[in-house]
């Protein structure tokens, strides 16, 4: 059994039940949650530097063979997501001890965390479609305990919305599987696949069809694309920024990521149909999401509508369905998590400030913290597409497959969708940092300990110079991400590493 592949998943269980079990103190589990996630970015980077040189690591639980036993398989895309959850998770366990409510902590912030962050990564993980199945459902357990953490009205309004949607995406989720297996006898991903390219009667490449619209439809949900995104924004605003944080990073990339892999690797039987669907459903995605941005007043409602605008990004390098573009949606997904996140980082920094994220009563924060300004352009600015940051060559790279495929139209909208991408960033480091304080009362630094500054800024100035330096390096990330695309566009490597045949 290949070690580095369980690690990732061991090591959040094994924290999060160690947390647990020292439930009476509250300094213990704030360690262990610092150091079990430190512990995962380690294993991830491990996991990383080992399918780079290695190649495609598969493994076998139980040691019984594929398809029949529990596959967790690496290609470059999930060592890749991996390893960013490794990053954010690291980040936001530090920003935790500094804005992490006691009462939050004694009914299990910190086990949660862990337990969100084993989910994510078995989802990341898993070669097997059921499991992938499971770990979302762990994840979504996770998650709605975590929104509702607190129990205030606007939290449980929007954890009751978060679970309902996801629910439904569940279900649709599971009676995919379900028509899958009857179709092709096997819910393995690489052996589904090794099925398919062997060839399929007319009867079932048609049913094959039917059933991506169902799996479009599932992992739309959990991904919020149009028109399946409304549970985002009424959410992911009302729990603590720490929780907000993370959701905003890394849950609906984790929909993204699943529509990439069936998308490259199952239903590629129709791609003139599937994919042409995808990327009109990205063009709908982007102008809704950005539209809806430019039109809040909340400092993180804003930032969530973002997450929709951008997973348009993302969701257009698959539709698109070239190297190129496949690399694009790869840059763009490791540029977003960790510029999202620390959006999100910084909007918590402001509500301390204030008190209030509501953009008409914020203002005189840049006179007041300079630097906190600065470590709020930077992601601003990259998320917009500014060179010589981060975003700016992810955009590019997606722009370039477009005209390479003579996909304009969808060009011109994701150009369009910059500018008022810029146009809302903005607005917030207009209403936020640039103009004076609305109220009678000049805004003051709260009376925090060295120690609570440094968890609080620490993890924001790191995630801010990740960014400058995926933009200053970005032929390096993007070398990356090209050998992840043609891993994705070729899945013989894949299927034969886990498979053990020659497909």
């Amino acid at each position: 059994m290949n070690t580095l592949l369980v690690l990732p998943i061991i090591i959040p269980m094994l924290t999060g039940i160690t947390a647990l079990l020292a439930y009476k103190s509250r300094n213990a589990q704030r360690w262990l949650s610092v150091l079990g996630s430190a512990a995962l970015l380690v294993s991830a980077v491990w996991l990383l530097i080992e399918v780079e040189h290695s190649g495609i690591r598969a493994t076998q639980i139980g040691a019984w063979p594929a398809p029949f036993g529990i596959t967790l398989v690496a290609d470059l895309l999930s060592a890749i997501m991996v390893t960013l959850t490794g990053i954010i998770g690291f980040a936001v366990a530090i920003y935790s001890l500094a804005t992490a409510d006691p009462a939050h902590e004694r009914f299990g912030f910190h086990q949660l965390y862990q337990f969100l962050l084993m989910g994510v990564c078995g989802a990341f993980l898993t070669g097997d479609l059921f499991n992938l199945y499971v770990w979302f459902e762990v994840m979504l357990m996770a998650s709605f305990v975590l929104l509702a953490l607190g129990g205030e009205r606007g939290q449980m309004e929007g954890a009751i919305k978060y679970v309902t949607l996801n629910l439904m995406a569940s279900a649709v989720f599971l009676a995919a599987l379900g028509l899958l297996y009857g179709t092709v006898g096997t819910l393995n991903m690489a052996d589904v696949a090794n099925k398919t390219a062997a060839g399929l009667t007319a009867e079932q490449s048609g049913w094959m069809t039917t059933l991506s619209i169902l799996f479009l439809i599932a992992f739309g949900i959990k991904a919020a694309v149009f028109p399946l995104f409304f549970w985002l924004p009424a959410s992911y605003h009302t729990p603590p920024v720490a929780v907000s944080a993370v959701f905003a990073g890394l849950l609906t990339k984790v929909g993204v990521y699943a529509l990439i892999r069936v998308f490259t690797l199952i239903f590629v039987q129709d791609t003139g149909f599937t994919h042409n669907l995808i990327l009109v459903v990205a063009g709908f995605t982007m102008v809704t999401g950005v539209l809806g941005a430019v039109a809040q007043g909340e400092f993180r409602r804003v930032l969530s509508f973002h997450i929709i605008s951008q997973i348009g990004y993302m969701v257009m390098g698959l539709g698109l369905f070239t190297p190129l573009a496949l690399a694009g949606s790869v840059f763009y997904i490791t540029h977003h998590i960790i510029v999202k996140t620390n959006l999100f980082l910084v909007s918590g920094v402001v509500k301390r400030l204030h008190g209030t994220l509501e953009l008409k009563k914020l203002g005189g924060l840049y006179q007041l913290m300079p630097m906190l300004g600065i470590l709020f352009l930077i992601p601003a600015l990259s998320l917009a597409g500014i060179p010589p940051l981060s975003g700016f060559f992810a955009k590019l790279s997606l722009v370039q497959a477009g005209l390479e495929n003579g996909a304009y139209f969808i060009v011109v909208v994701s150009l369009a969708v910059s500018l008022l991408t810029i146009f809302s960033m903005m607005k917030l480091w207009n209403e936020a940092f640039w103009k004076k304080s609305p109220t009678a009362e000049e805004v003051a630094l709260p009376s925090l300990s060295k120690q609570q500054w440094a968890a609080l800024l620490a993890p924001i100035a790191v995630l801010a110079a990740i960014t400058v330096v995926i933009g200053l390096g970005a032929s390096s990330t993007f070398a990356l991400a090209l050998r992840a695309s043609e891993q994705l566009m070729d899945p013989s490597a894949y299927i034969q590493a886990v498979l053990e045949i020659t497909p």
